[in-house]
């Protein structure tokens, strides 16, 4: 990945007494596909405007390039945003939108033209220069709002939920349609949501937030085989996460049981989280399992079975594609490998987000 573009330095917010971000300290490297990823209230929108320039940090800079640019106006910014209410011109065509930026710039009549067309194409809609706004679907409004925002050559390009309107199918589209202009391009983005799926289809890296503060920063393969806290694990995709004793190195207690793993430098009979994801646990024959359980539920979800089974006063979550009848008594069954030892939470925003039922 390329050298060091933004630099989020220090950054603390405040909303009527309200912390929205705590001494937060990011490196956004160029030509980065970097995804803020949180619940809500977790602060991702709130760093997209300081980075924006439509919210000013009460404490901290902002590093554009090696320029300091924390109190320079958005206008002035290299950088365009697309929002999730794609903010077109109603009154005005397709091309007349995308031309409104070059148009206060005042660029030639030519380049404008050529722009345009180059914009559209890039987003697969070419010939939609003299279409209204109303005669497109959501699906192409958005991709007209990102032709615009492109348009003026943006170094960063900030994205705040633009796919959240969408229905799924269109919104799966949409995801490989930004990782091919992201590549095309050879720009930055900054992309803001609270989909998992969506984070770890396009991301180079991805920064998960929780209360205001960073719990974890990686690739998308880092933060889900090896989540930091139990905050992380739960949040990304579904795990099970069981209060074990680290007994020794590679080998932990969970439920009763002692079991392998491949974890190594935490205290003798420590207090820990162990995580596991139900992909990886596997139901076998009893006598085969390191415990057993008996099969509680049982959805089908089409390219597996989610599967509750209980078992030492547990309810595993399993993923598999077999089919085991309600009743079914099944042994559990993890290899080592997929076992993840992390350390207790030390704070609140470290923790799983409970449910309240």
């Amino acid at each position: 990945m390329g050298k060091e573009f933004i630099h989020l330095s220090h950054i603390s917010k405040s909303f009527d007494n309200d912390l929205i971000l705590d001494d937060l300290d990011l490196v956004i490297k160029e030509n980065e596909f970097m995804t803020l990823l949180g619940p809500s209230g977790c602060g991702k929108t709130t760093t997209l405007r300081i980075l924006g320039g439509f919210e000013t940090p009460d404490k901290g800079q902002v590093f554009f390039d090696g320029t300091d640019i924390t109190m320079l106006p958005p206008n002035e910014r290299k950088l365009n945003t697309v929002f999730q209410k794609y903010a077109l011109f109603t009154h005005m065509t397709i091309a007349e939108n995308i031309a409104f930026g070059l148009k206060i710039s005042k660029k030639s009549k030519a380049y404008i033209d050529d722009k345009i067309k180059y914009a559209l194409k890039l987003v697969n809609l070419d010939g939609f220069e003299n279409r209204t706004v109303d005669s497109l679907s959501g699906g192409q409004q958005q991709r007209i709002a990102i032709a615009r925002a492109i348009v003026n050559e943006p170094k960063l390009l900030l994205l705040d939920e633009p796919l959240g309107a969408l229905d799924l199918k269109l919104r799966q589209d949409m995801q490989y349609e930004l990782i091919r202009l992201k590549e095309e391009l050879g720009i930055t983005f900054v992309y803001v949501t609270h989909d998992q799926e969506e984070a770890l289809t396009m991301s180079d890296k991805i920064v998960v937030m929780n209360q205001g503060y960073i719990q974890q920063i990686g690739s998308p393969e880092d933060i889900y085989n090896e989540p930091i806290n139990a905050f992380v694990a739960d949040f990304i995709g579904e795990s099970n996460i069981i209060d074990g004793i680290m007994i020794k190195d590679e080998l932990v207690e969970i439920l009763g049981v002692k079991i392998p793993c491949v974890d190594t430098g935490f205290h003798l009979n420590q207090p820990v989280d162990v995580v596991i994801r139900p992909e990886d646990v596997e139901l076998v024959d009893p006598s085969a399992g390191f415990m057993e359980g008996d099969v509680v539920s049982i959805i089908f979800k089409g390219v597996h079975y989610e599967i509750e089974v209980h078992a030492n006063g547990y309810d595993w979550l399993v993923h598999t594609t077999k089919m085991f009848p309600v009743g079914t008594h099944v042994g559990i069954h993890v290899i080592p490998f997929n076992i993840q030892i992390m350390n207790k939470p030390e704070s609140n925003d470290e923790k799983a987000v409970e449910i309240n039922e």
